[in-house]
């Protein structure tokens, strides 16, 4: 009988960990609806901003494009030394990805494999589980807080997943705020928990909505770096600088952990004009601020006006709310795709009765509640 080179034959010839991994899931093909609906596409399901970036990255871009034809610095080391003046940190304990994505799959890829744990919580961000089983390791996943908790509904259970690391631990996944949950943590919590983790385990705080974050009991753990040998942060600019299409996200770590992850970056990571871009956003201070400004005030607009249609909103110090819709969440998020409206289902999530809504401009904001209207309607 010939052989039959499907897709199960070369998964049968794949990694431990690939075989049973599943791609990740957008949760809509965004390309086809926007030649659907237009200018009339409403996006509201990727964490998007949607204010856009400084005007300056748009010149940095245009100043690159006479040099396409070369390669980019391999290095980034301009971008890695105006983040180090930014954080307070040397530029060796930097180092630049594809995206925050990939520095979080090559953290996994570099500490952990099989026979090792890797501990996050339930309703953590999605990329922690694929690069856990990517790497061949078993995920110890903790159940978050419940939906009833008084302050952080499904938000991270820190007693718990600290009790979770065991000697065969290699890395801790956190989320400070976390996607989908928006949920956040305060310094003194983080140093309590820090404190009670192996330093042979490497924690990894991923902090892609950090700049987003007002509250006055959030903070980063960026400070405590230089006591916390084992600590990694890791940043993008795909959210609150507005270039997400430029894929860019970095991490801050000690630099012999930096150094090794060296090891399996792979060359040229990031582009020249997506280097040049972050770089100069980086100065402009003033567009940032603007931007995080109007969505902390849209997000407690939004907030309201969910709230005031008898909807669940989790508290969020993101660009993004969490909503509950019930048993027929299904339904509406298919009724408001009708209408040129796409939130993101989270049903991956194990949350299959909420949906996830990005927190747009006033006008898109203001475009989905009618939307919305008419469906409740």
């Amino acid at each position: 009988m010939a052989t039959t080179y499907d897709e199960a034959w070369f998964a049968s010839r794949a990694s431990r960990g690939v075989q049973g991994l599943r791609a990740y899931d957008p949760g809509h093909d965004l390309v086809a609806f926007r030649r659907k609906f237009g200018d009339m596409l409403v996006e509201l399901g990727s964490n998007e901003n949607p204010y856009g970036p400084s005007p300056a990255a748009r010149m940095a871009i245009l100043d690159q494009l006479h040099s396409l034809h070369r390669y980019p610095d391999p290095l980034g080391l301009d971008l890695k030394r105006a983040l180090a003046a930014k954080h307070g940190v040397d530029v060796g304990q930097i180092l630049l990805g594809n995206g925050s994505h990939e520095l979080l799959m090559q953290l996994a890829q570099v500490f952990a494999g099989e026979g090792d744990e890797v501990v996050f919580s339930r309703y953590g961000f999605a990329v922690f589980a694929l690069a856990t089983q990517c790497a061949g390791a078993k995920a110890r996943v903790v159940e978050a807080l419940p939906r009833d908790h008084a302050t952080m509904p499904l938000g991270h259970d820190l007693d718990a997943i600290a009790a979770a690391v065991t000697p065969v631990t290699k890395l801790v996944y956190i989320a400070n705020p976390n996607n989908p949950t928006g949920t956040w943590f305060g310094r003194d919590a983080m140093e309590v928990f820090l404190s009670r983790i192996p330093g042979e385990a490497v924690v990894v705080f991923d902090e892609a909505y950090a700049e987003m974050a007002n509250a006055p009991d959030y903070s980063s753990v960026l400070p405590l770096l230089s006591r916390h040998p084992n600590l990694v942060v890791t940043r993008t600019f795909s959210k609150a600088y507005g270039l997400a299409g430029l894929r860019v996200g970095y991490l801050m770590a000690a630099p012999g952990l930096v150094a090794v992850m060296e090891r399996v970056r792979e060359s040229f990571n990031v582009n020249g004009p997506a280097l040049a871009a972050c770089e100069a956003v980086l100065d402009d201070t003033a567009h940032l601020r603007w931007s995080l400004d109007r969505n902390a005030t849209e997000r407690t607009s939004l907030t309201e006006a969910l709230q005031e249609r008898n909807l669940r909103v989790y508290p969020s110090q993101t660009n993004f709310v969490l909503v509950e819709f019930g048993p027929n969440t299904a339904l509406i998020e298919a009724a408001l795709i009708a209408q040129g409206v796409v939130l993101r289902p989270m049903g991956g999530y194990g949350l299959g009765d909420c949906l996830r809504i990005t927190v747009g401009s006033h006008e898109e904001n203001l475009r989905l509640l009618a939307a919305l209207d008419k469906v409740i309607a």
